[in-house]
Protein backbone atom coordinates (compact mmCIF):
# COMPACT_ATOMS: atom_id res chain seq x y z
CA UNK A 1 0.00 0.00 0.00
CA UNK A 2 0.56 3.57 -0.66
CA UNK A 3 1.80 5.50 3.07
CA UNK A 4 3.02 8.95 3.78
CA UNK A 5 6.52 7.73 5.41
CA UNK A 6 7.94 10.82 7.80
CA UNK A 7 11.42 9.60 7.13
CA UNK A 8 11.35 10.33 2.95
CA UNK A 9 9.09 12.66 3.39
CA UNK A 10 6.84 11.49 0.44
CA UNK A 11 3.59 8.70 0.13
CA UNK A 12 5.73 6.03 -0.91
CA UNK A 13 4.73 2.31 -1.80
CA UNK A 14 5.61 0.30 0.90
CA UNK A 15 7.08 -3.04 0.25
CA UNK A 16 4.85 -5.54 2.22
CA UNK A 17 5.01 -9.04 2.68
CA UNK A 18 2.33 -11.75 3.94
CA UNK A 19 4.03 -11.43 7.30
CA UNK A 20 4.07 -7.48 8.49
CA UNK A 21 4.99 -6.25 11.65
CA UNK A 22 3.88 -3.07 13.23
CA UNK A 23 5.22 -1.02 16.69
CA UNK A 24 3.34 1.60 17.53
CA UNK A 25 4.20 3.62 20.54
CA UNK A 26 1.75 2.83 23.78
CA UNK A 27 0.34 5.05 26.37
CA UNK A 28 2.13 6.55 29.44
CA UNK A 29 -0.52 5.55 32.56
CA UNK A 30 -0.33 8.17 34.40
CA UNK A 31 -3.74 9.31 33.47
CA UNK A 32 -7.17 8.50 31.56
CA UNK A 33 -7.07 8.47 27.69
CA UNK A 34 -7.67 11.29 26.24
CA UNK A 35 -8.80 11.88 22.64
CA UNK A 36 -5.75 12.58 21.23
CA UNK A 37 -4.74 9.08 22.42
CA UNK A 38 -8.17 8.14 20.60
CA UNK A 39 -6.84 9.40 17.47
CA UNK A 40 -3.57 7.95 17.24
CA UNK A 41 -4.74 4.55 18.23
CA UNK A 42 -7.99 4.64 16.08
CA UNK A 43 -5.79 5.15 13.63
CA UNK A 44 -3.33 2.51 13.51
CA UNK A 45 -6.84 0.03 14.67
CA UNK A 46 -8.19 1.35 10.64
CA UNK A 47 -4.55 0.09 9.38
CA UNK A 48 -4.66 -3.18 11.05
CA UNK A 49 -7.93 -3.72 9.67
CA UNK A 50 -7.26 -2.57 6.53
CA UNK A 51 -4.13 -4.95 5.89
CA UNK A 52 -5.61 -8.23 6.96
CA UNK A 53 -8.63 -7.45 4.80
CA UNK A 54 -6.12 -7.49 2.07
CA UNK A 55 -4.57 -10.70 3.46
CA UNK A 56 -1.61 -10.29 5.41
CA UNK A 57 -1.06 -11.27 8.79
CA UNK A 58 -0.08 -8.63 11.25
CA UNK A 59 1.99 -8.26 14.57
CA UNK A 60 1.21 -5.58 15.95
CA UNK A 61 3.53 -4.69 19.37
CA UNK A 62 2.07 -1.51 21.83
CA UNK A 63 4.07 -0.76 24.53
CA UNK A 64 3.28 0.62 27.37
CA UNK A 65 5.38 3.27 29.15
CA UNK A 66 5.37 2.00 33.01
CA UNK A 67 8.74 3.56 33.90
CA UNK A 68 9.12 6.72 33.12
CA UNK A 69 10.03 10.32 34.53
CA UNK A 70 6.17 11.86 33.84
CA UNK A 71 4.75 8.75 35.51
CA UNK A 72 6.90 8.51 38.38
CA UNK A 73 6.59 12.28 39.22
CA UNK A 74 2.72 12.01 38.41
CA UNK A 75 3.02 8.95 41.05
CA UNK A 76 4.89 11.22 43.55
CA UNK A 77 2.29 14.35 43.17
CA UNK A 78 -0.09 11.51 43.80
CA UNK A 79 1.98 10.00 46.98
CA UNK A 80 1.06 6.70 45.02
CA UNK A 81 3.56 3.77 44.25
CA UNK A 82 4.01 4.00 39.79
CA UNK A 83 3.25 0.18 39.88
CA UNK A 84 -0.54 1.27 41.49
CA UNK A 85 -0.71 4.35 39.27
CA UNK A 86 0.16 2.36 35.84
CA UNK A 87 -2.13 -0.02 37.18
CA UNK A 88 -4.94 2.15 37.13
CA UNK A 89 -4.37 3.91 34.54
CA UNK A 90 -3.44 1.02 32.30
CA UNK A 91 -6.70 -0.98 32.73
CA UNK A 92 -8.70 2.41 32.50
CA UNK A 93 -6.84 2.80 28.69
CA UNK A 94 -8.01 -1.13 27.92
CA UNK A 95 -11.49 -0.38 28.95
CA UNK A 96 -11.57 2.74 26.93
CA UNK A 97 -10.18 1.24 23.79
CA UNK A 98 -12.61 -1.95 24.46
CA UNK A 99 -15.18 0.46 24.40
CA UNK A 100 -14.31 1.97 21.24
CA UNK A 101 -14.45 -1.54 19.41
CA UNK A 102 -10.14 -1.35 18.84
CA UNK A 103 -8.80 -4.43 17.48
CA UNK A 104 -6.27 -5.53 20.80
CA UNK A 105 -2.68 -5.56 20.07
CA UNK A 106 -0.64 -8.93 19.39
CA UNK A 107 1.22 -7.75 22.40
CA UNK A 108 1.64 -4.69 24.84
CA UNK A 109 4.83 -5.15 26.85
CA UNK A 110 5.77 -2.84 29.47
CA UNK A 111 9.04 -1.22 29.34
CA UNK A 112 9.95 -3.08 33.26
CA UNK A 113 9.07 -6.15 31.41
CA UNK A 114 12.23 -5.70 29.53
CA UNK A 115 14.65 -4.42 31.96
CA UNK A 116 17.20 -7.44 31.28
CA UNK A 117 17.48 -7.05 27.78
CA UNK A 118 17.84 -3.00 27.72
CA UNK A 119 20.46 -4.01 29.98
CA UNK A 120 22.14 -6.42 27.20
CA UNK A 121 21.62 -3.62 24.44
CA UNK A 122 23.02 -0.82 26.64
CA UNK A 123 26.03 -3.49 27.10
CA UNK A 124 26.54 -3.93 23.41
CA UNK A 125 26.14 0.05 23.03
CA UNK A 126 29.18 0.41 25.24
CA UNK A 127 31.64 -1.98 23.48
CA UNK A 128 30.99 -0.68 20.33
CA UNK A 129 31.67 2.79 21.49
CA UNK A 130 27.98 4.05 20.85
CA UNK A 131 27.71 4.89 24.47
CA UNK A 132 29.82 5.91 27.41
CA UNK A 133 29.15 5.68 31.39
CA UNK A 134 29.59 8.68 33.90
CA UNK A 135 28.87 8.04 37.59
CA UNK A 136 26.40 5.72 37.17
CA UNK A 137 24.64 7.11 34.31
CA UNK A 138 24.87 5.58 30.87
CA UNK A 139 24.41 8.09 27.65
CA UNK A 140 24.56 7.69 23.83
CA UNK A 141 27.06 9.61 21.78
CA UNK A 142 25.13 11.65 19.42
CA UNK A 143 28.00 12.26 17.36
CA UNK A 144 28.40 8.52 16.24
CA UNK A 145 25.20 7.97 14.87
CA UNK A 146 25.10 8.47 11.38
CA UNK A 147 21.44 9.47 10.54
CA UNK A 148 20.86 11.49 13.24
CA UNK A 149 18.24 14.01 12.50
CA UNK A 150 17.84 12.56 9.48
CA UNK A 151 13.50 11.92 10.51
CA UNK A 152 12.95 15.15 12.50
CA UNK A 153 15.31 17.32 9.87
CA UNK A 154 15.73 20.08 12.89
CA UNK A 155 18.66 22.60 13.54
CA UNK A 156 20.77 21.34 16.46
CA UNK A 157 19.26 24.69 18.14
CA UNK A 158 15.54 23.61 17.68
CA UNK A 159 16.27 20.14 18.95
CA UNK A 160 18.23 21.70 22.00
CA UNK A 161 15.03 23.69 22.66
CA UNK A 162 12.36 20.48 22.73
CA UNK A 163 15.09 18.28 24.68
CA UNK A 164 14.98 21.64 27.54
CA UNK A 165 11.23 20.92 27.66
CA UNK A 166 11.66 17.32 27.99
CA UNK A 167 10.35 15.24 31.63
CA UNK A 168 13.89 15.10 33.37
CA UNK A 169 15.99 16.25 30.75
CA UNK A 170 19.15 18.28 31.66
CA UNK A 171 20.92 19.52 28.46
CA UNK A 172 23.49 21.72 30.54
CA UNK A 173 24.65 19.17 32.17
CA UNK A 174 28.52 19.18 32.07
CA UNK A 175 29.39 15.55 32.27
CA UNK A 176 27.82 14.95 29.00
CA UNK A 177 30.38 15.16 25.95
CA UNK A 178 27.50 16.25 23.88
CA UNK A 179 24.56 18.33 25.50
CA UNK A 180 22.32 16.24 22.38
CA UNK A 181 23.57 13.07 23.99
CA UNK A 182 20.34 10.82 25.59
CA UNK A 183 20.11 8.78 28.97
CA UNK A 184 20.57 4.73 28.39
CA UNK A 185 20.48 3.97 31.99
CA UNK A 186 19.88 6.61 35.01
CA UNK A 187 21.45 6.39 38.37
CA UNK A 188 19.33 5.57 41.35
CA UNK A 189 17.56 8.74 42.62
CA UNK A 190 16.06 8.84 46.14
CA UNK A 191 12.09 7.63 45.62
CA UNK A 192 13.08 5.86 42.24
CA UNK A 193 12.44 2.43 41.22
CA UNK A 194 15.73 0.69 40.93
CA UNK A 195 17.39 -2.19 39.12
CA UNK A 196 21.17 -3.64 39.35
CA UNK A 197 23.25 -3.19 36.36
CA UNK A 198 26.83 -3.39 35.88
CA UNK A 199 26.94 0.35 35.90
CA UNK A 200 25.37 0.39 39.57
CA UNK A 201 21.95 0.52 40.57
CA UNK A 202 19.49 2.81 38.74
CA UNK A 203 16.56 2.55 35.75
CA UNK A 204 16.21 2.51 32.00
CA UNK A 205 15.97 6.00 29.99
CA UNK A 206 12.55 6.43 27.85
CA UNK A 207 14.17 6.11 24.38
CA UNK A 208 15.92 2.87 25.01
CA UNK A 209 13.16 0.71 26.35
CA UNK A 210 11.41 1.31 22.71
CA UNK A 211 14.22 -0.02 21.19
CA UNK A 212 14.52 -3.00 22.90
CA UNK A 213 11.39 -3.69 22.62
CA UNK A 214 10.56 -3.50 19.08
CA UNK A 215 13.86 -5.37 18.74
CA UNK A 216 12.51 -8.49 21.73
CA UNK A 217 9.33 -8.33 20.08
CA UNK A 218 9.49 -8.07 16.85
CA UNK A 219 13.51 -7.94 15.82
CA UNK A 220 16.10 -5.75 14.04
CA UNK A 221 13.63 -4.36 11.63
CA UNK A 222 9.97 -2.89 11.94
CA UNK A 223 8.13 -2.82 8.70
CA UNK A 224 5.56 0.25 10.24
CA UNK A 225 6.80 2.45 13.15
CA UNK A 226 4.30 4.96 14.66
CA UNK A 227 2.81 7.07 16.90
CA UNK A 228 1.71 10.45 17.98
CA UNK A 229 3.71 13.60 15.71
CA UNK A 230 4.85 14.43 18.94
CA UNK A 231 7.17 11.42 19.43
CA UNK A 232 9.35 12.17 16.07
CA UNK A 233 11.84 13.71 17.93
CA UNK A 234 13.69 13.04 20.32
CA UNK A 235 12.18 9.91 20.47
CA UNK A 236 11.92 8.47 17.15
CA UNK A 237 14.97 10.26 15.90
CA UNK A 238 16.50 8.50 19.30
CA UNK A 239 14.98 5.34 18.59
CA UNK A 240 16.57 4.93 15.31
CA UNK A 241 20.05 5.98 16.81
CA UNK A 242 20.05 3.28 18.93
CA UNK A 243 18.79 0.57 17.28
CA UNK A 244 20.91 0.95 13.79
CA UNK A 245 23.65 1.06 16.22
CA UNK A 246 23.06 -1.89 17.94
CA UNK A 247 21.92 -4.34 15.36
CA UNK A 248 23.94 -2.89 12.27
CA UNK A 249 20.23 -3.15 10.20
CA UNK A 250 19.41 -0.29 8.26
CA UNK A 251 16.90 0.83 8.06
CA UNK A 252 15.57 0.71 11.81
CA UNK A 253 11.83 1.28 10.04
CA UNK A 254 10.74 0.43 6.16
CA UNK A 255 8.05 3.33 7.51
CA UNK A 256 7.30 6.03 10.01
CA UNK A 257 4.01 7.20 10.04
CA UNK A 258 3.27 9.77 12.39
CA UNK A 259 -0.76 11.05 13.21
CA UNK A 260 -1.39 14.62 13.91
CA UNK A 261 -2.27 16.19 17.15
CA UNK A 262 -5.38 17.13 18.65
CA UNK A 263 -5.35 20.69 19.60
CA UNK A 264 -8.25 21.90 21.38
CA UNK A 265 -8.94 26.10 20.93
CA UNK A 266 -5.73 26.15 18.68
CA UNK A 267 -3.89 24.77 21.43
CA UNK A 268 -1.83 21.45 21.75
CA UNK A 269 -4.02 19.58 24.28
CA UNK A 270 -1.66 18.91 27.61
CA UNK A 271 -1.93 17.86 30.97
CA UNK A 272 0.01 20.88 32.17
CA UNK A 273 -2.08 23.23 30.24
CA UNK A 274 -5.51 21.18 31.61
CA UNK A 275 -7.23 21.35 28.31
CA UNK A 276 -7.60 17.45 27.96
CA UNK A 277 -10.83 16.08 26.56
CA UNK A 278 -10.96 12.48 28.11
CA UNK A 279 -12.73 9.45 26.11
CA UNK A 280 -14.53 8.13 28.71
CA UNK A 281 -15.98 11.36 29.53
CA UNK A 282 -17.11 11.95 25.50
CA UNK A 283 -18.49 8.19 25.52
CA UNK A 284 -21.46 9.47 28.49
CA UNK A 285 -22.64 11.73 25.63
CA UNK A 286 -21.70 10.11 22.49
CA UNK A 287 -21.60 6.35 20.79
CA UNK A 288 -18.28 4.82 20.09
CA UNK A 289 -19.29 5.17 16.50
CA UNK A 290 -19.71 8.71 16.36
CA UNK A 291 -16.61 9.47 18.27
CA UNK A 292 -14.81 6.80 15.27
CA UNK A 293 -16.62 8.97 12.55
CA UNK A 294 -15.12 12.32 13.85
CA UNK A 295 -11.69 11.26 13.94
CA UNK A 296 -11.54 9.56 11.11
CA UNK A 297 -13.42 12.38 8.60
CA UNK A 298 -10.09 14.33 9.47
CA UNK A 299 -7.20 13.13 7.50
CA UNK A 300 -4.22 11.69 10.04
CA UNK A 301 -1.85 13.89 8.69
CA UNK A 302 -3.56 16.82 9.94
CA UNK A 303 -3.74 18.55 12.70
CA UNK A 304 -7.91 18.31 14.08
CA UNK A 305 -9.41 21.42 16.60
CA UNK A 306 -11.73 18.90 18.61
CA UNK A 307 -14.99 20.60 18.54
CA UNK A 308 -17.92 18.99 20.12
CA UNK A 309 -20.76 19.96 17.93
CA UNK A 310 -18.94 18.39 15.16
CA UNK A 311 -18.75 15.33 17.01
CA UNK A 312 -22.66 15.68 18.23
CA UNK A 313 -23.13 15.71 14.14
CA UNK A 314 -21.16 12.58 13.39
CA UNK A 315 -23.59 11.03 16.12
CA UNK A 316 -26.38 11.70 13.77
CA UNK A 317 -24.18 10.43 10.88
CA UNK A 318 -23.45 7.39 12.55
CA UNK A 319 -27.10 6.52 13.95
CA UNK A 320 -28.10 6.78 9.76
CA UNK A 321 -25.53 4.48 9.03
CA UNK A 322 -26.66 2.31 11.79
CA UNK A 323 -30.31 2.49 10.89
CA UNK A 324 -29.01 1.35 7.05
CA UNK A 325 -27.55 -1.40 8.61
CA UNK A 326 -30.61 -2.70 9.96
CA UNK A 327 -32.70 -1.20 6.78
CA UNK A 328 -35.86 -3.47 5.42
CA UNK A 329 -36.78 -2.80 1.79
CA UNK A 330 -38.66 -4.52 -1.06
CA UNK A 331 -37.98 -8.09 -2.42
CA UNK A 332 -34.61 -9.04 -3.79
CA UNK A 333 -31.71 -8.41 -3.61
CA UNK A 334 -31.20 -5.22 -5.90
CA UNK A 335 -28.00 -4.08 -7.01
CA UNK A 336 -24.49 -3.75 -4.87
CA UNK A 337 -22.86 -0.45 -5.49
CA UNK A 338 -18.93 -0.66 -5.44
CA UNK A 339 -18.67 1.50 -1.93
CA UNK A 340 -16.83 -1.06 -0.93
CA UNK A 341 -14.00 -1.08 -3.54
CA UNK A 342 -14.32 2.74 -2.88
CA UNK A 343 -13.07 1.95 0.50
CA UNK A 344 -10.54 -0.71 0.61
CA UNK A 345 -8.76 2.23 -2.58
CA UNK A 346 -9.10 4.96 -0.03
CA UNK A 347 -7.12 2.93 2.66
CA UNK A 348 -4.51 1.61 0.36
CA UNK A 349 -4.02 5.23 -0.54
CA UNK A 350 -1.89 6.28 2.86
CA UNK A 351 -5.05 5.53 4.94
CA UNK A 352 -7.41 8.02 3.77
CA UNK A 353 -10.05 7.82 5.49
CA UNK A 354 -11.84 10.94 4.73
CA UNK A 355 -13.17 8.93 1.37
CA UNK A 356 -13.29 5.98 3.05
CA UNK A 357 -15.87 7.73 5.52
CA UNK A 358 -17.57 9.48 2.69
CA UNK A 359 -18.45 6.07 0.71
CA UNK A 360 -19.73 4.32 3.71
CA UNK A 361 -22.17 7.47 4.38
CA UNK A 362 -23.35 7.89 0.87
CA UNK A 363 -23.88 4.21 0.82
CA UNK A 364 -25.65 3.90 3.42
CA UNK A 365 -28.20 7.46 2.40
CA UNK A 366 -28.98 5.58 -0.80
CA UNK A 367 -29.91 2.59 1.59
CA UNK A 368 -31.93 4.07 3.74
CA UNK A 369 -33.86 6.42 0.60
CA UNK A 370 -34.18 2.71 -1.13
CA UNK A 371 -35.53 1.15 2.19
CA UNK A 372 -37.93 3.87 2.73
CA UNK A 373 -39.57 3.73 -1.02
CA UNK A 374 -39.85 0.09 -0.82
CA UNK A 375 -36.69 -0.90 -2.85
CA UNK A 376 -34.55 -3.88 -2.99
CA UNK A 377 -31.36 -3.38 -0.31
CA UNK A 378 -30.84 -6.32 0.99
CA UNK A 379 -27.50 -6.58 -1.57
CA UNK A 380 -26.15 -3.37 -0.58
CA UNK A 381 -27.12 -3.41 3.22
CA UNK A 382 -24.54 -6.37 3.06
CA UNK A 383 -21.66 -4.06 1.21
CA UNK A 384 -22.44 -1.90 4.16
CA UNK A 385 -21.73 -3.79 6.39
CA UNK A 386 -18.12 -5.04 4.74
CA UNK A 387 -17.70 -1.19 4.09
CA UNK A 388 -18.45 -0.21 7.85
CA UNK A 389 -16.13 -3.45 9.32
CA UNK A 390 -13.22 -1.41 7.42
CA UNK A 391 -13.88 1.79 10.16
CA UNK A 392 -14.60 -0.56 13.19
CA UNK A 393 -18.07 0.96 13.16
CA UNK A 394 -20.06 -0.96 15.41
CA UNK A 395 -23.31 0.19 13.94
CA UNK A 396 -25.17 0.20 17.51
CA UNK A 397 -28.70 1.30 17.66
Amino acid sequence: MRLYNTLTRAVDDVELGRDVSLYVCGVTPYDTTHVGHARTYLVFDVLVRHLVHVGHRVHYVQNVTDVDDSILARAAQLGVSYEELHRRYTAIYFEDVAALGMVPASAYPTASSGIEEIKEVIERLLRSGHAYEVDGDVYFRVARARSYGDLSRLRRDDMLRIEAGQDGTTIDDPRKEDALDFPLWKAARPGEPTWDSPWGPGRPGWHIECSTLALKHIGPRVDVHGGGADLVYPHHECEIAQSEAVTGTRPFARAWMHVAMVLLGGRKMSKSDGNLVFVRDLLEKHTADALRLYLLSTHYRTELDFDEDELRACGERAALVAEAARAAGGRGDGDATDAVERVDAALADDLDTPAAVAAVEGLARAVVDDARAGRPVRARRRALARAAARLGLQLAG
